[in-house]
């Protein structure tokens, strides 16, 4: 991305501050301070910080040793430096002093470390705080044709990389969860990504009936449903797809009837989604088919979630979520069911709300053989 659109960011960053009646955001090295500088870095013990005040123009507060490296690598004009051996904090409090807003509404980053939201609060004791993304979230939620033309490539990397998995086939058993986690790893880089976006989930059998069983020492064997969610970032942007395959073998008995249903309402969820429909709405598509089949009580967690430089971020697609889908929303469509000690399956693609309806990201069979 250009200088220009990172400015243009912080000036719609300033904007919706004005609009809600917040007088400054402070971000600290995270997705946000990516979003608005176009500068990537860890966070560490020294304090980093970005200020974009609601008028006037933004600083950044640095250590030394990372001040040249900003004035050349950001288009932020008012690049301040502390040095080691001195008192961070003190240069915290000129800075806000500066632009007036050691008594301000000050919203910080979400994920901002507790030592450094401490440090604020002492250098300010009267301003009121809030969360960045009550700025932030809606500018974020809406990609651009950058956004998308990333998220497009890394989308493209997983589905590669699916159908790498499939002509694996039975060559896939014995090896382990971490082995296969490894292999998925080699392909999503093979296929132009930039390592991976997430812990690579690899279920094997009843692991397969924990969401989030990351992978372990467990071997795939045949007949076994194994639970597949990977991605990969391409320029910063995440992919993130599951597919339950089984690898050789016959599986469980009711395994291909859980599967046909939590692919019915995969399908359904993506048919309810354009603009103007709610988040709620199709969660409640999906839900409504596995209730329907009487697996209502084994589909333990929302049917989605917002997929950009974050990859769980807004819009989340949830009971309850009355936000209303606008062109540009990017997010993911996985029901699942787990079957506690048995397997579990869950089907995943990303998808992109057009003015039209929607684009799906992932295109590969949804099969599970």
């Amino acid at each position: 991305m250009t200088d220009d659109a990172y400015r243009a960011r912080r000036g719609r960053a300033r904007e919706q501050l004005r609009a809600i009646g917040a007088d400054a955001l402070v971000c600290f090295p995270s997705r946000n301070l990516r979003y608005l500088t176009g500068f990537q870095a860890e966070p560490s013990e020294r304090h980093f910080l970005l200020v974009v005040p609601a008028e006037g123009e933004p600083s950044l507060l640095v250590p030394a040793l990372y001040g040249t490296q900003l004035r050349e690598e950001t288009s932020v004009a008012d690049v301040r430096t502390w040095a080691d051996g001195d008192d961070p904090r003190a240069a915290t409090r000129d800075l806000l002093e500066a632009h007036g807003l050691r008594d301000g509404r000050l919203l910080v980053d979400d994920a901002m470390w507790a030592r450094f939201t401490q440090d604020l609060r002492a250098v300010a004791p009267g301003a009121e705080w809030g969360l960045a993304s009550e700025a932030l979230a809606d500018l974020r939620v809406r990609k651009d044709g950058t956004e998308l033309a990333a998220l497009r490539a890394a989308a493209a990397a997983a589905d590669a990389t699916v159908d790498d998995l499939r002509e694996l086939g039975s060559d896939a058993v014995g090896m382990t969860e971490r082995e296969l986690a490894g292999w998925i790893a080699d392909r999503l880089t093979a296929h132009g990504g930039e390592g991976t976006a997430f812990e690579t989930i690899v279920g094997a059998g009843p692991n397969g009936a924990k969401p989030h069983h990351g992978h372990g020492d467990r071997e795939v064997r045949a007949g076994d449903p194994v639970v597949l969610d990977f991605g990969t970032r391409v320029d910063g942007y995440p992919s993130d797809q599951t597919r339950t395959l089984v690898f050789a073998g016959d599986p469980p008995e009711e395994y291909e009837k859980v599967h046909a249903v939590v692919r019915e309402a995969g399908a359904a969820a993506v048919d309810a989604v354009e603009p103007g429909v709610t988040a709620a709405a199709v969660d409640r598509a999906a839900r409504s088919v596995i209730e329907a089949a009487g697996y209502g009580d084994a589909f333990v967690h929302r049917t989605g979630h917002g997929v950009g430089l974050d990859v769980h971020e807004e819009p989340y697609v949830v009971a309850g979520n009355d936000r209303e889908l606008e062109s540009g929303m990017v997010f993911s469509v996985e029901p699942g069911v787990y079957l506690d000690g048995r397997f579990g399956c869950r089907i995943e693609d990303l998808v992109i709300v057009t003015t039209e309806g929607v684009e799906r990201l992932n295109t590969t069979d949804r099969g599970w053989r």
